[in-house]
């Protein structure tokens, strides 16, 4: 029975009230047949004994009025309680796990989510790292809540521009990351391109006046052979080489990869590189 009661709870979803319910007539009806079989058991025994004072079937029928009547009431009343209560931990576990994956500031996913939904990820998907670019500059000449004013706009840009079958967090300071969904490759390309486009053109309200920021982005795409690892070392190279050409610019990774072709020094060294582009190209574990 108490193996029985521990399993209602953990399959019950006790975030809703409609769960709670459904407990206690679970074990309301559980205490009355449970009742009533122990009463049928006890009532042969009696009669063997002489201490039954009426007729067993009219014991019998007394025995389930009164299982059904008072058990019944008794069980429902603690089961309520106890359902009210699984229920209060039930939300309250709820809402710890919800702020142990979120960024305060900015009401994003932080990096301990953003690193579980990465390992989810198959394929036709890209990973783009955003950085604001001289962020420091804003917290220098207008304050810490300025710069923090400055987070929370570029996160709601972020939210409304990615859908549901994205993902969006913020990886610590300026930085950002996303997980762009889409068949399109180019179509990812022009979603992130958006977000940049937008952010540059935007005006946000700050101690002092407004302010306008860009930023910049390195992408690498994803598939199911891909290490996870490599794709975000990759990102963030690519991440790097776009600040290096000015900032507010987006790049990928194979155009991180032909830059260091071009830098090569030696012929050994660009055929080293021109099979790693090779690989990417087709899809291979790199």
């Amino acid at each position: 029975m108490k193996q029985w009661i521990s399993l209602q709870a953990e399959l019950g979803d006790f975030q809703r009230r409609r769960t709670i319910y459904t407990f206690t007539l679970k074990m309301s009806c559980a205490a009355i047949v449970l009742s009533v079989a122990i009463l049928l058991v006890m009532l042969p025994i009696l009669q063997w004994l002489g201490l039954l004072p009426m007729p067993m079937l009219d014991a019998i029928r007394l025995c389930i009025l009164l299982a059904s009547f008072i058990g019944g009431i008794v069980s429902a009343a603690l089961a309520l309680l106890a359902g009210c209560a699984i229920h209060k931990l039930a939300v309250s576990h709820a809402e710890f796990e919800r702020l142990s994956r979120t960024d305060m500031l900015s009401g994003l996913l932080n990096r301990r989510a953003f690193t579980e939904a990465l390992e989810d990820v198959r394929d036709n998907a890209s990973l783009v790292i955003f950085d604001l670019d001289r962020f420091k500059a804003i917290n220098d000449r207008h304050g810490h809540a300025s710069g923090d004013a400055v987070i929370v706009a570029v996160s709601q840009t972020l939210s409304r521009v990615f859908g549901s079958g994205d993902v969006v967090a913020r990886l610590g300071g300026e930085e950002f990351g996303a997980i762009v969904h889409g068949r399109d490759m180019a179509g990812r390309i022009e979603r992130i391109e958006s977000v940049k486009a937008l952010i540059a053109e935007q005006a946000i309200a700050v101690d002092g006046g407004m302010v306008k920021i860009t930023l910049s982005a390195g992408v690498a795409d994803l598939w199911s052979e891909r290490r996870k690892e490599a794709a975000y070392a990759a990102a963030d190279k690519a991440l790097y080489l776009a600040k290096a050409l000015g900032r507010n610019r987006i790049v990928h990774e194979s155009e991180w990869m032909n830059n260091v072709w071009h830098r090569c020094s030696s012929e050994e060294e660009r055929v080293a590189v021109a099979d790693h582009v090779e690989q990417y190209r087709y899809g291979h574990r790199i």
